[in-house]
């Protein structure tokens, strides 16, 4: 009888590196007040950390099974990190797709308001036009020198033009989805869009082109610019003003970014901060403003 050899491992190509980050340099425990954001999306989670209104550490990580479960995962990332605990965080605010399922938040609040406040931190006052790639759906937002949303707009709940549908792109050509975007150059022309909308046609339509001789790169940047032609048709819908800035996965992709560039003629806001944080980081904020107010009110009181 011959002896079975077990199954080879299937590589999840679309498996995107998770990130804890926590500044060294700082001691939480001399923090006055200390914030915290959750941002439970479908696709991913972030818990994010704010010491006295400034930026004190992450964590990114895939969303689990469940909202609650993937909330305390991607906090506990962070506190281990650290050495914190849960009771030394003073106020938590739930955000994103699972925000009314944060089992220890204090609040939630839309993610919309929290990609704006988190995108004013990250790049400044100067921001205008915010564009939320997310896992499931966009969001072209406008806000105001302070963060605060003054209009927004959003795509239906499909996952062409989403870090779900690069995803199904990354594991359908089999390469690693931090290099789709600079494989998406390597072709010798740039081609046609594919034409669907909808992830599952798409991917269709992607092997439709394998066969017919593009290459792996061609489909690739043929995916790309779809999925820049449909995320500006949503900005011109809410007209780009000066100060554009992307967060989200998809920020990181610079073959959908460089094409959405190129279709606005706009060139987006740089930062040094994950662009994937943003939303956690703006509702850690608005813990922090809320917990001043509360400051104030009791002095008053």
């Amino acid at each position: 009888m011959s002896e079975q050899t077990a199954p080879a491992e299937k590589k999840e190509y679309w498996r995107w590196q998770e990130n804890t980050w926590v500044d060294a340099s700082r001691d939480w425990r001399r923090a006055g007040i200390i914030t915290c954001g959750i941002d439970v999306g479908s696709v991913s989670s972030q818990a994010v950390l704010v010491c006295d209104g400034e930026l004190y550490g992450y964590n990114s990580m895939r969303t689990g099974s469940n909202s609650p479960d993937s909330a305390r995962n991607a906090l506990q990332g962070v506190m281990d990190q650290c050495g914190m605990k849960l009771e030394d965080i003073h106020y938590v605010v739930g955000t994103g797709y699972g925000r009314v399922n944060v089992p220890f938040a204090h609040k939630a609040i839309t993610e919309i308001a929290c990609h704006a406040r988190g995108a004013n931190y990250m790049a400044g006052s100067g921001v205008r036009t915010i564009l939320d790639m997310g896992g499931q759906d966009c969001k072209a937002i406008h806000c105001d020198e302070r963060g605060k949303v003054t209009n927004f707009l959003m795509n239906d709940k499909c996952a062409a033009g989403t870090g779900r549908g690069m995803e199904v792109i990354s594991d359908l050509m089999q390469i690693p989805i931090a290099e789709l975007g600079a494989r998406s150059f390597d072709v010798d022309e740039e081609p046609e869009a594919v034409s669907s909308v909808c992830v599952v046609f798409a991917k269709s339509e992607a092997l439709a082109l394998l066969k017919a001789g593009y290459t792996k790169n061609k489909v690739i940047a043929a995916y790309c610019q779809a999925m820049a032609e449909r995320v500006v048709s949503l900005l011109e819908r809410i007209n780009v003003e000066e100060g554009f800035f992307i967060t989200g996965g998809i920020a990181k992709n610079i073959g959908v970014v460089r094409r959405i560039e190129r279709l606005l003629g706009v060139k987006a806001m740089d930062t040094q901060i994950d662009s994937q944080i943003a939303g956690a980081l703006g509702a850690a904020l608005f813990g922090h403003t809320l917990m001043l107010k509360q400051g104030t009110a009791a002095k008053a009181a």
